[in-house]
Formats: structure tokens, sequence, C-alpha cells
């Protein structure tokens, strides 16, 4: 019996093992940022959130069974305010478009493609090639969004990896969105998807072609803004850059060293620009242009000073004068979130004890921050 035991256990344990490797698919690059390089039927899907100041994208990402890349873009504007402008009013877009599909190569589509590798750091770099039209062409995609634009940007280049010229034919193309009017709180929105850079070439073995394709949003009044995708991708990456080396944890294991470093992009990223000033959100599809007691005043605020990014400090001063709007005589609860970009407040919960959430963190903030003149503005909130 206590034979049979052990060989359950230890069958059991070679199962969980197994299972822990097959799923283990990223390794972490000297860089600090991490890929999946595709193996045989390595098909999964994953998602990942990445903000700017006027946006934010979930992005639906994986490998199909195929080995051809998926990509489904839930886009957040979080200044465009739906009705009821309540907590989760920002305007949520979803966008499948395949920009791939509408490029010729020898006059026929691409086809069959095979992802080569995956990666990540406040990006998503996908490495692919296409095998067919007479030959094997590459092409990388370079997903984000814009720092402080309303728009997710995308870059393409395609590579010629054959021994003899072809033919590359990128389109014009825009597909523009009006919202119904009575459904904004601004009016109707426009939503506009596009390719730029559209050309026809020939391109030699081993020439490359660069395009781009942008999804922005704008308010009636709003013009659309003139995008250079060079210059929005290297505001992104000195955006990261910034981020990742200041505040560095180091232990003996890279992969919580790795998870606080991308812990910190998402922490930092998620600031939005309102009429409220800079609010800091959870995201998630569902917290946008808000503040809470606790996400904010109590957690993040106190970590901005830490990480030393100035721009986390003018949203954490923002968040806790907004609270302090709130400070009666009688003591009163304060509410639980200030939501629709500081114009409104939510306390549907009771009283969780949010005034004290909300003087805890003041007192952390100030005392990390060593700002004497913030600390003036903040002691109403502590005493």
């Amino acid at each position: 019996m206590k034979k049979n035991l052990y060989i359950i256990l230890l069958c059991f344990l070679c199962l969980s093992l197994s299972e822990i490797q097959a799923e283990n698919r990223w390794n972490i690059n000297p860089d600090g940022s991490i890929t999946w390089k595709l193996r045989e039927k390595d098909a999964h899907q994953d998602h990942i959130e990445m903000s700017g100041l006027k946006i934010s994208a979930v992005i639906r990402y994986g490998v199909d069974e195929k080995g051809a890349f998926t990509l489904d873009r839930s886009m957040i504007w979080p200044m465009l305010r739906t009705v009821p402008n309540n907590t989760h009013a920002s305007l949520m877009r979803r966008f499948s478009w395949n920009i791939p599909e509408m490029i010729t190569v020898n006059g026929q589509c691409l086809r069959n493609e095979k992802v080569e590798s995956i990666t990540l750091k406040g990006s998503i770099t996908v490495n692919s090639t296409y095998h067919g039209n007479g030959g094997k062409v590459a092409l990388t995609r370079i997903l984000f969004p814009s720092t402080d634009k309303p728009a997710f940007c995308e870059k393409y280049v395609l590579r010629n990896d054959n021994s003899h010229d072809i033919r590359v034919e990128i389109p014009q193309s825009r597909s523009v969105i009006q919202t119904l009017p009575e459904q904004g709180v601004y009016g109707s929105y426009r939503l506009v998807s596009e390719i730029k850079g559209e050309k026809t070439v020939i391109l030699k073995p081993g020439e490359e072609v660069a395009f781009s394709a942008f999804f922005a949003g704008y308010k009636p009044d709003e013009a659309e803004l003139a995008m250079d995708i060079d210059q929005e991708k290297e505001a992104r990456e000195a955006l990261i850059a910034d981020l990742w080396d200041n505040l560095i944890l180091e232990t003996p294991d890279r992969t919580i060293n790795t998870m606080f470093a991308f812990a910190k992009i998402r922490a930092a990223e998620s600031i939005y620009e309102t009429k409220g000033g800079l609010l800091h959100g959870p995201g998630g599809e569902a917290y946008y242009a808000a503040i809470w007691a606790n996400d904010q005043a109590e957690y993040v605020n106190p970590f901005f000073p830490y990480l030393g990014y100035q721009t986390g400090n003018q949203s954490a001063l923002c968040s806790f004068m907004h609270f302090a709007r709130f400070i009666n005589p009688e003591y009163k609860k304060l509410p639980s979130s200030i939501i629709a970009e500081g114009t409104d407040v939510w306390g549907g919960a009771g009283d969780r004890g949010d005034a004290a959430m909300v003087a805890y963190g003041a007192a952390r903030y100030a005392l990390a921050r060593g700002d004497l003149e913030e600390a003036k503005q903040l002691w109403p909130l502590i005493e």
C-alpha cells in the first residue's frame, strides 16, 4: 500500500513539473525584456495592458494552432466620456483589424505566417515569417501606446529574405467611426484607424520597408493629429528607460527582479491627463479618469517619490487635493472614489475607513517626498 502511494505521488509530481515547464514560455533577456520563442504546436493566448496620458489599450494577443499571430485591441479613451458619466464611462471599442492582410507581395496576400518570437518591455515586438508568393519575407510588428496623444501606435517592418527581388505594395487605408452624439458627454466622437506609409517598392534581397498604423480617438472640436511613428516610438522607449533605470530591485532571483521592473512600468504609465488634473487609474477596462482612497491615496501615491517619477508625484498631489475638498468639521466620511475626471463622487460601499486610507497615504507620501511646501498642503489631510 505504501509503495503504491509513493508511485502515485511520484507520478503526480512528474505531471506537475511537466505542466509548469510547459507553461514557462517566457525567458528573461540580458536587457530585462522577456521573450517567448515559439516551438512546434505552441498555441497560446495572453493579454497585457499599456497606457499613455490619453489612451489605454488591453492587447489580447497570441499564436493560433497554425502558428499565426492573433491580435485583438481593446482601446480605452478615458477622456471621451460616455453617458451616463459614471465610474465606467470611458469610451471603449474593440479593433481586430489584421494590418498585414492589407499588404501584397508580388501581387498576392501574405500567407502562411509563422511567429518566431514575441518580446515584451513596454511594447510588444512580434517577429514572424511568411512563406509563399515565390519566396519568404520577414515581418516585425512593434505595438505600443502614444505617451501623450489619444492614439495606439503600430510600426511594421517587412524584409525580403529571398535571393531575388520582390514587389511590395502597401495601401493607403483609413476607417472612421462617428459615435452616436447622444451617447457622448461631449457629443459624437471620431475614431480613426489608418495605415500610413503607402507605397509600392521593389525590395532587393535583405532590404526592408517600414510603414505604420494608428488607432486614434477625438472629441468633436479636436483636430486630427499628424503622428510620426518613429517619434512616438522614441518617446515611449525614453519613458520606459527612465522608469526601468530608477528604483531597481536586486535579489538573487531574476524572475522577482523582472516582475518588479514590469510592475513599475504598469504602475507609472496608468496616469491620465484629465480636466481634473493628472489622475492615476487602476485600468482593467473598467477604472479610468478617477481616483480611489485605497488604490491611489493609500497604495500607489506613496510609491512615486521612491520611483523619482515627477508625473507620478504630480498625480499623487492632485489626487490628495481632490480628497481634501471633502474635509468637513462634522467628520463625515470621505467619498470612496472621485470619478468622471474629478467632477463626481462614488460612495456606494459606505464608510470603508476611507479617511484613514487617505491620511495614511498622505503621511507616507509627504515623508517620502520631503517637500515642505507640498507637506503644508497635505497637512489638513494628515492631522
